[in-house]
């Protein structure tokens, strides 16, 4: 499945991959946090209750890792999902509507200059669309799945992967009191204890009404500006309109298929072609932090012969022990000779680490 032009899904699990010690969360989903003074706790547990809010808003997310921001179209489309696509994504604020009626229906839509890309879930059916490639992508869920919903990061998808990776490496803050696109949230800030993470802190606001993430900030060690912010400008509660998640492929669009319905089932699918496509999990190792995802040959995007995207990966990375590799402000990305791609908040030292 083509990846929404938001923070690539390779590096939002990573980014908030640590979280907080199995304690701070151990039976406090029953605590208050529309109060006064509510634990660190209480806030975090609340933000399992808000996975059937229904809602509409306006997302803004903005990324600066400390890459060069390059001019839009350079090096071509030779690498998988637009290497300059997603160098604009990772060096460039972005704005998207997102539409929720529960866990299981929900729209993301992307407005860019021109094109709109839209990633749209109804219970087990997921379609993602790019007008511009004119290509349409129809994912089946398994039954009940808990896969990540569209695919895309919006503040509670960052937040519940922070949570979710409980490990007793970081330390956790007192709420404070903070207003998100209108609402009263209670902010809590986690805090690494690991020095090998290339993360300094993630905020999270949490709507002190309906237990909602509003924002998430990740900040570089070392740094007080955000590296990473994802929030909400404006923000309605109230079930969006029946036929937001409805989808129907334009005529003479490109459709593939990717049927995921049976677990633990190879994730294979045809495309226009009638083709088969199969993909592979990730491996991860580390915990915390320090988690270093590796996506196994042939399965995360690769350079082709095409010049011009071999020029570019040359530019963004250096050359390292058996690949090439990027370090950023908050993430590092390492090719090997061999085809793997592996990233981690960690350094690239680390990433080659783990590669051998």
């Amino acid at each position: 499945m083509k990846k929404s032009a938001w923070l690539p899904a390779v590096i939002a699990p990573v980014v908030v991959a640590g979280a907080v010690a199995a304690p701070v969360i151990a039976n406090a989903a029953a605590d208050p946090i529309a109060g006064k003074d509510p634990s660190a706790a209480a806030v975090l547990a609340s933000v399992a209750s808000s996975r059937d809010a229904q809602y509409s808003g306006q997302l803004a997310q903005t990324s600066d890792l400390g890459l060069p921001e390059l001019p839009s179209g350079s090096g071509g489309s030779s690498l998988e999902g637009d290497a300059s696509d997603v160098l604009d994504l990772l060096t460039a604020s972005h704005t998207a509507r997102v539409y929720v009626d529960g866990a299981d229906r929900q729209r993301f839509q992307l407005t860019q200059q021109l094109a709109e890309q839209d990633v749209v879930r109804n219970g087990s059916d997921v379609w993602t669309w790019d007008s511009k490639e004119r290509k349409a992508v129809h994912v089946t869920l398994p039954a009940g799945s808990d896969v990540p919903q569209t695919g895309t990061t919006t503040p509670a998808d960052a937040a519940e992967r922070a949570i979710a990776a409980i490990t007793p490496s970081t330390r956790v803050s007192d709420p404070t009191a903070v207003r998100v696109a209108g609402h009263a949230a209670w902010q809590v800030t986690l805090t690494p204890r690991s020095s090998d993470t290339l993360v300094g802190t993630v905020r999270l606001a949490v709507d002190q009404q309906t237990g909602l993430p509003l924002r998430v900030t990740v900040t570089a060690a070392g740094q007080q500006d955000p590296a990473f912010q994802v929030g909400f400008t404006s923000l309605d509660y109230g079930a969006p309109a029946a036929r937001l998640f409805d989808f129907t492929p334009p005529s003479g669009a490109e459709v593939s298929t990717q049927d995921l319905s049976e677990r633990g089932g190879h994730h294979g699918g045809t495309g226009h072609d009638g083709a088969t496509h199969r993909g592979a999990e990730p491996a991860v190792t580390g915990s915390g932090w320090d988690t270093v995802v590796e996506f196994p040959a042939g399965t995360a995007g690769r350079p082709t012969a095409d010049t011009d995207a071999t020029a570019l990966l040359d530019q963004l990375t250096k050359s390292v022990d058996g690949g090439r590799a990027v370090q950023t402000s908050l993430v590092s990305v390492y090719l090997t000779d061999d085809g793997r791609v592996l990233a981690g908040a960690v350094p690239v030292s680390a990433l080659v680490a783990a590669a051998k």
